[in-house]
């Protein structure tokens, strides 16, 4: 072929109109809390029985559509989904004297329903992905606790977390895993926006991972994280800073994290720990949104920081077993179905109720709030523009709902 051939080929490409790239759906949700019971659909049930329920709605999602609320895709079919991100909390803490079952049934029931029962496809045909981190129950019952357990260790579920997500060389077994060191730090990319899965909140070990991976993309790629806690972290969750730092009940600290309580001797709210995380999120404005569970309630909202020097755009997700409000109002149940416009960089989160009619499995979905978010650099807000967004709740571009149904 000759060069000027070449370069009619050329230009008629540059000029011909070129295929939209494809936008990404995924489906967010947390603290499935296998071991517990709960009130649903008339009966007392494990929590299997509504993960699973969960699980065959959201297989429903393809052949729904997405409400017409001005958001990415609004009246769209769903179709593909690319991912499912689950926020730890599989097993849920294995107190009250044997009560609750060991991580090891909790781990073989998620995998039965979630590895096993979900069937979505992504774009190119594939099986979707699921990705979890692990959560603060997850780890407690890896470590221990300031209340007594049966067992009063068992890894299971921390341990499959690890090995599914970071796979290791050498698989992790219950009795090789350190939860010093063996830690769930994770990164992919999808239509441009790179995730980060980090394991609970983003302690000192966890910044330092996340700034040699931020290292090695450009600076203009946006970051989402998906973990556990939210960005105003539990202090029991740190290391206790009393005497020899154990585990007790009269202290509370459930040294989970990697850095010691800086905030007194008994817990009180992270001041300190939050400044650490302002800092570090002021030097990578690329990190634009934070998926997180724990709490238990359906909330958007906008972190900024005790100094008010970021302006992150956080999902709090609901429970299917803990809710503050599904619990006690099935109807309220709820996930997160989001999606990305890959062209303009624009994020949609809608919070979807699943169990919105008990009596009928498999009426239409009930779509409630929808917050559209850039995933450019976070700007960060004047004083008259703090106290707008605060009123807010969000800092959104075309949000249909109101940002929280926390009660």
């Amino acid at each position: 072929m000759t060069r000027t051939c070449l370069a009619v080929l050329i230009a008629a490409w540059l000029v011909s109109p070129q295929p939209r790239p494809r936008n990404v759906h995924f489906v967010f949700t947390a603290d499935a809390h296998y071991g517990l019971h709960r009130t649903f659909r008339g009966a007392d049930v494990a929590a299997t029985v509504v993960n699973r329920a969960m699980i065959a709605r959201i297989n429903q999602l393809p052949s729904a559509r997405f409400p017409s609320d001005g958001g990415v895709d609004a009246g769209q079919p769903i179709g593909s989904v690319e991912f499912v991100a689950q926020g730890g909390d599989i097993a849920n803490r294995e107190e009250n004297a044997g009560e609750i079952q060991p991580a090891a049934a909790s781990w073989k029931q998620f995998e039965t329903d979630y590895m096993g029962g979900l069937t979505l496809r992504a774009a190119d045909g594939r099986p979707a992905a699921l990705y979890f981190v692990p959560g603060n129950h997850d780890a407690s019952n890896a470590v221990g606790f300031t209340a007594p357990m049966t067992p009063p260790v068992d890894r299971t579920s921390m341990v499959e977390i690890f090995n599914r997500m970071m796979r290791p060389l050498v698989p992790r077994t219950n009795a090789t895993f350190d939860y010093a060191v063996d830690r769930v730090m994770f990164a992919n990319e999808y239509g441009g926006v790179r995730f980060i899965y980090a394991q609970i909140w983003l302690d000192s070990k966890a910044r330092a991972w996340i700034e040699g991976d931020l290292g090695r993309v450009p600076a203009s790629t946006p970051v989402v994280l998906v973990m556990h806690d939210q960005p105003d972290p539990k202090p029991t969750h740190f290391i206790n800073p009393n005497g020899s730092h154990g585990l007790n009940q009269s202290d509370g600290f459930e040294n989970l994290l990697a850095d010691q309580f800086a905030d007194g001797p008994a817990p009180a709210p992270a001041v300190s720990e939050q400044h650490d995380l302002e800092r570090f999120l002021a030097r990578h404005r690329n990190i634009v949104a934070w998926f997180h569970g724990d709490s238990n309630w359906h909330e958007f909202y906008t972190w900024r920081g005790p100094g008010g020097t970021v302006a992150l755009s956080v999902f709090r997700v609901d429970s299917p077993m803990k809710g503050k409000t599904s619990a006690s109002d099935e109807r309220q149940l709820s996930f997160h179905v989001a999606a990305i416009d890959t062209l303009t960089q624009t994020l949609t989160v809608r919070e979807c109720l699943w169990n919105a009619d008990p009596d009928r499995p498999s009426s239409p979905f009930v779509w409630r709030a929808s917050n559209t978010v850039s995933l450019a650099h976070a700007a960060v807000p004047t004083n008259g523009q703090q106290d707008l967004q605060n009123r807010r709740a969000s800092s959104t571009i075309g949000t249909t709902a109101t940002a929280a149904s926390k009660p």
